[in-house]
Order: structure tokens, then C-alpha cells, then sequence
């Protein structure tokens, strides 16, 4: 299985590090990465499927209102994702909308190990690089 993320070095907070083919690829594994800073996204089992659409007025805006949308869903909801899938990121009139579906199951103390709590995302030091095979998204996450 190929890489999809790793943490790097951060003083007190999550520095995430994901990548893909495209740029939904890699929001799909940064999205999978915040999952994995709160618990073992293994044993997330994906029961239930719920739609995302995202606008925001450009690329980084996007990835924090999407990373931003996935927290959301375990703070507001209590659920917990495991499987992410981006179909679509489009320019539109006043900058990017983004469509996706997400697969989980509420959280269940028994069976989601707390790892930390992630209190939101951050701009600072986020980037997207984009190159003709790959692209990297680097976030980090106030925990």
C-alpha cells in the first residue's frame, strides 16, 4: 500500500503531511489523516455515508473548510470517518467548490481509542504543491 500520510515534527500540535495523484486524492488522505490524529481510523468501521459540498474562495480556504467539515462531523454529530472520496474539485465563480462522500460510524469510547482531541484547523504554515504526478498538502491541526 503506498503512502498516503505522515506526521511531521511539531512542537504542540499535529503537523500532517498527505498526498495524492490529484489534488482530491490528497484531500481525501489529509481528510483520512485527521481522522487518524483522534483514533485508530482502523477500527472505524464504514456503516453509514454522508455528502459533502464545499465552497471556498481559494485551494487552501477549500482544504480548511473541508478538514474543518470532517471535525465538524465528530463534534457536532459524534461520528467518525474511516473512508473518503473527493469526486470533485471545480473552479467556479468566486473561487472552488468541492463535492465528496464520507463513510463512518458513530463514535463508541469501547471501540475508538482517544488519541487527542483536535480543537481546529489551522493556515498557518498550510501549503499545496502541486507537481505534473503528485500533489502534497501540508496542515496543521490546533490540538
Amino acid at each position: 500500500m503506498k503512502k498516503r500520510f505522515r506526521f511531521l515534527e511539531h512542537t504542540a500540535d499535529a503537523y500532517v503531511e498527505a498526498y495524492g495523484a490529484s489534488l482530491e486524492e490528497a484531500f481525501e488522505n489529509a481528510a483520512l489523516a485527521s481522522t487518524e490524529v483522534m483514533t485508530d481510523v482502523e477500527k472505524v468501521e464504514a456503516l453509514t455515508e454522508e455528502t459533502f459540498v464545499v465552497e471556498a474562495s481559494d485551494e487552501p480556504a477549500l482544504l480548511y473548510s473541508w478538514l474543518e467539515e470532517v471535525l465538524l462531523g465528530f463534534e457536532l454529530k459524534g461520528k467518525l470517518y474511516s473512508r473518503f472520496e473527493v469526486s470533485g474539485i471545480e473552479r467556479i465563480s468566486g473561487g472552488f467548490r468541492l463535492r465528496a462522500r464520507a463513510w463512518g460510524e458513530k463514535f463508541d469510547p469501547e471501540k475508538h481509542p482517544s488519541k487527542v482531541g483536535v480543537k481546529s484547523v489551522t493556515y498557518h504554515r498550510m501549503e499545496i504543491v502541486k507537481k505534473p504526478e503528485s500533489v502534497t498538502v501540508r496542515f496543521i491541526l490546533d490540538i
